[in-house]
């Protein structure tokens, strides 16, 4: 203050004002961090002792992630680069480093690879946030999670959203990008190899961070890290090793995993690399994305995998076969469950070691599940299918899948959701597998999954795909296809085109009623499903005569209590509402109301839309007061109003 003047000195107002601004932020940012939330932490991976340089891009990303950064916004910045090109790496790092300076701000990782992955990471942010209502059967768990970070107390965030390269599945059908959270008090980092996802994210210049290969020096640094000098014998071997590998960080690594390996110098390893299969390499090369971001040599990151490919397949026939297996497989999650089974845990441990000294997978933080590199996988089944093993390998997926994949129920849905991306994965794949009655089996679980999912689009596509399989190998009228008819009529049904569904259920119900006979149980649900598809198309009066006939012959059957019987009591009383009959309806569904009371407790499910169904009767004949009353007990009354 003794350089200026004085008070009046407009340097010393200038100076008086920043001092002023400076104090308020102190005090906003001591008073945030005593009244701060919880702070989270989520990130799939340990930090990478080994990560080097890059830091003129961490730099740059750093200067923006943090949600202090920009006040007025939810700040968006995508790292876009190739694959391989250390993307993932440095938004690991970035978050590291945040945590580091700033530890009350959460951290939150989400894995972009499919709407599965996508999803359970939403539910773990969820659980970790301790969001009400995920383990609801009909909960839209992104939109309760979006909706919980988007608010001001949930505190201060950083969310990752990593590998967002498919288009499709980002603004496509489900539109993952809508469930964006955004509050200013969070920022988002994406990953992306596709300039098509940056832009539709509607990122401005100054949120796109490009990271190149990486500077020479810093090369050479990762590179010779883990190998002895003698490994390393003059720096033009190495710098021609690094030319090769086109200095991508990927590449480098896993060259680098090699040599320590086996010992061998970085002369030897470009000899390796110079006496490839060019053919491969270009097979390969057609596989990426942008091929123009390469320079003179065209993907070397597949030089150096079928190297690796060949000498794995050589040394460790276990770690062979697991490479094999999950280049079929959904790059993110892998279980060490679904992989087929070694000898012993010994041999299972070791081949996972190998693959990890390799740089080809990641082992999650809980040990139990596996992370494989997208184009490792790509570069793996090229492989394949150049050896001629690919058809047959993807067969032992298929079995093993088919062996491991549960039939899907609500009850067990944390089993199957494990393998829920894989199995999707392997039934959507071109491949073809010669055990068609496995490949049948798996697609009719997966369609029964994304049932119920509520995805009933794709449940479609794969029961046709069943059934089509199914009455190749067993027959037009096996049990087993007809509950796939039966089964796409129901999906039809739920997507509107009941025409379809009308005359699969019809075909259905015939050759049941052939097949198993008139009382089946099956043949009855059967029945039940064609009066339901004809009252949702306003048939009503058929609808009500099928009813009357299922109900009869269940009640001779199954007994007048069982809850299938009691299910058609409930169909037949809602048609009756349907056409109008109030009086006989409301006397069914008091009699079905009661019984299910009895037969299921008052608090089961089905026992609280049959009260709501009898209080949306009531309603239609004017007996108010005891309709809202029934509401009210069942917790419906404002979803009815």
């Amino acid at each position: 203050m003794n350089k200026f003047d004085g008070p009046g000195n407009s340097c010393y107002k200038l100076v008086k004002d920043q001092i002023r601004r400076m104090a308020n932020d102190a005090w906003t940012a001591l008073n945030r961090r005593q009244s701060s939330p919880r702070q989270h932490w989520m990130a799939p991976f340990e930090r990478n002792e080994g990560f080097v340089g890059r830091e003129d891009v961490l730099r740059l990303v750093l200067d923006r992630i943090s949600p202090s950064a920009n006040k007025d916004a939810c700040q968006r910045t995508v790292i876009q680069g190739l694959g391989g090109i250390g993307k993932t790496q440095i938004a690991l790092e970035v978050a590291f480093r945040l945590h580091d300076a700033d530890p009350s701000c959460s951290v939150f990782w989400v894995p972009a690879v499919d709407a599965t992955t996508f999803e359970n990471a939403y539910r773990d942010i969820g659980q970790r946030l301790g969001v009400a209502g995920l383990d609801d059967d009909k909960a839209d768990v992104k939109a309760l999670v979006q909706a919980a970070m988007s608010r001001e107390d949930t505190g201060r965030w950083l969310l990752i959203i990593d590998n967002a390269d498919d288009p499709e599945l980002m603004f496509g059908p489900g539109v993952l990008a809508q469930y964006l959270p955004c509050s200013t008090n969070g920022s988002i980092l994406f990953t992306t190899r596709t300039r098509e996802v940056t832009e539709r994210l509607d990122i401005y210049a100054a949120g796109i961070i490009e990271p190149t290969k990486m500077k020479r020096e810093e090369a050479r640094e990762m590179l010779q890290a883990r190998l002895r000098e003698e490994q390393v014998p003059d720096r033009a071997s190495t710098d021609s090793l690094l030319d090769f590998l086109d200095d991508l960080p990927l590449a480098i690594r896993q060259a680098s995993a090699y040599m320590f390996k086996t010992g061998i110098s970085t002369a030897r390893y470009l000899e390796h690399c110079l006496s490839s299969d060019a053919t491969l390499v270009k097979l390969l090369s057609q596989e990426f994305e942008d091929r123009g971001r390469y320079d003179r040599i065209k993907n070397p990151v597949a030089t150096t995998w079928l190297i690796s490919f060949e000498h794995i397949s050589r040394d460790s026939p276990q770690a062979g076969e697991y490479l094999e297996f999950m280049c079929f497989l959904a790059e993110r999650d892998i279980p060490i469950s679904l992989l087929p089974p070694a000898s012993d845990e010994i041999e299972t441990e070791e081949a996972v070691g190998t693959l990890e000294a390799y740089g080809f997978i990641t082992r999650r933080e809980e040990g139990e599940s596996l992370d494989m590199h997208r184009l490792v996988r790509l570069a793996m089944w090229n492989w394949l299918r150049q050896e001629g093993q690919a058809r047959q390998r993807y067969c032992d997926v298929v079995q093993r899948l088919d062996e491991v994949f549960p039939s899907p129920e609500h009850e067990n849905r944390e089993i199957w959701m494990r393998y829920m991306a894989h199995a999707q994965r392997v039934v959507e794949s071109d491949e073809e597998c010669e055990d068609e009655e496995a490949m049948s089996g798996l697609l009719f679980n997966v369609a029964e999954a994304l049932s119920i999912q509520g995805r009933y689009e794709g449940a479609a596509k794969l029961y046709r795909e069943t059934l089509e399989a199914k009455e190749k190998v067993l027959g037009k009228e096996h049990p087993s296809t007809l509950m796939s008819m039966n089964n796409l009529a129901l999906v039809l049904r739920k997507i509107g085109e009941y025409k379809e569904a009308e005359k699969m259920h019809r075909e259905t119900l015939a050759m049941m009623k052939k097949v198993l006979g008139k009382e089946h149980p099956d043949t009855l649900s059967s029945m039940n499903n064609l009066a339901s598809v004809l009252d949702d198309m306003g048939e009503y009066e058929e609808a009500e005569k099928i009813h009357r006939e299922t109900l009869e012959l269940k009640e001779k059957v199954l007994g007048k209590e069982h809850p299938s019987t009691l299910g058609s009591m409930n169909n037949l009383a809602l048609v009756l509402g349907n056409m109008g009959e109030y009086e006989e309806a409301e006397k069914i569904h008091r009699g079905t109301l009661e019984m299910m009371k009895k037969v299921l407790g008052r608090e089961h499910p089905d026992t609280l839309d049959s009260m709501n169904n009898l209080a949306l009767v009531l309603r239609k004949i004017g007996k108010y007061e005891e309709a809202e009353e029934i509401h009210r007990e069942t917790g419906m009354y404002e979803e009815a109003g």
